[in-house]
């Protein structure tokens, strides 16, 4: 039997990258879908945001698993927008089993922490902090009555360590880390787990339109090339981890397996965090 079978699954920052390949190994495990992405560019954010059209290219991947998907845009820094999202989620399917926070961005980033400007490190807290946390403010409600949920949010080794040039995005990761272990204390009694995934150097895999690694370089002013390069030597494991590796941990978390893991974090890094 598949593992998130009768299952439902809502997903964040679905449209591609590690939202996709977490929307694509839950269906695969016989989990129905809502899955999420803003759809158009933010002001403050330098680089394009996910498309409805890479959003409906995941929904398409994953009907193919047999899945039932709801394609729906929101911009997780509206509180509308989410509540509008949960509700659809409610009038289709009547229950959501699991929550996976994984809409986030990567920049502005590439500067000393005092060069940030007001509204490029408030958009970081925003979209990576205040986002999930709108989404647990929409979903706990629901999974409370249930009295059953696995909320998992993605956050970063950036959510363990510093990084330099990064003190925006490093900032709003460490806040998730803390918003889990809180989240996670608040709903125990309502048997709703709570839990973070830290991935590393996660490599774009054009299957999945995923960019992020381009995001870094970017923000550095460097060729992907080398970026990629630093990211291979930073690891133990002398490779980079997969957008899949990350997914199979969320499936794990998503799953009835892990009945008594909350308030945890798992680093996905190829021991990039062990140093």
């Amino acid at each position: 039997m598949c593992r998130l079978t009768d299952k439902v699954v809502l997903i964040t920052g679905a449209g591609r990258g590690i939202g996709r390949a977490c929307a694509l190994r839950a269906a695969e495990e016989g989990a129905d879908l809502i899955i999420t992405d803003i759809g158009n560019s933010k002001e403050s954010v330098p680089y394009k945001l996910s498309s409805l059209e890479e959003l409906q290219t995941t929904a398409e991947k994953c009907k193919e698993f047999g899945s039932s998907v709801i394609v729906q845009l929101a911009d997780v820094c509206k509180m509308n927008d989410v509540n509008a999202l949960v509700e659809a989620a409610i009038n289709r399917f009547g229950r959501i089993d699991a929550l996976v926070n994984n809409a986030g961005i990567g920049a502005p980033a590439g500067k000393a922490t005092h060069l940030y400007t007001t509204e490029e490190w408030e958009i970081l807290l925003n979209v990576n902090l205040s986002g999930p946390w709108r989404l647990i403010k929409a979903v706990a409600p629901i999974m409370i009555e249930q009295q059953y949920g696995s909320i998992i949010n993605i956050a970063s080794t950036a959510g363990l360590l510093g990084y330099r040039s990064f003190a925006g995005y490093v900032a709003s990761k460490h806040g998730l880390v803390g918003l889990t272990k809180s989240a996670a204390l608040d709903y125990a009694p309502q048997n709703i787990r709570v839990n973070a995934v830290c991935p590393g150097p996660v490599y774009d895999d054009e299957r999945l339109d995923g960019h992020m690694t381009k995001v870094v370089a970017d923000s550095l002013g460097i060729r992907l090339g080398d970026q990629e390069s630093i990211d291979l030597e930073s690891v133990a494991m002398n490779t980079v981890v997969s957008p899949y590796d990350v997914a199979e941990a969320v499936v794990w978390l998503a799953s009835d397996a892990t009945q008594r893991v909350t308030g945890t974090t798992i680093a996905v890094d190829a021991g990039y965090s062990a140093k």
